[in-house]
């Protein structure tokens, strides 16, 4: 899939949270899964827009701790979104 603005990629995130939490998925199995998703997206795909590569840039200066942290803020910010 393409992503061709912010919005579209927050709205894709958005799906994924929304069906892991329907699946039952407890909040720090999200965040924790989410990492690993910021891991693979980090080494395994070319950012298409400029918020991406932002956040890849920010997530490879990340240590463990902080891309968590990263995590949790994305589903925060996915979640507040929705709420708008």
């Amino acid at each position: 899939m393409e992503i061709t603005s912010f919005d579209q990629w927050l709205d894709t995130l958005g799906a994924a949270l929304d069906k892991a939490k329907s699946m039952g998925m407890p909040e720090k199995i999200l965040e924790k899964s989410a990492a690993n998703l910021g891991d693979f997206l980090a080494e395994n795909v070319n950012p298409d827009i400029p918020e991406n590569r932002f956040l890849r840039d920010l997530w490879e200066a990340a240590d463990k701790d902080e891309k968590e942290a990263i995590a949790g803020a994305m589903i925060k910010m996915v979640e507040k979104r929705k709420l708008h």
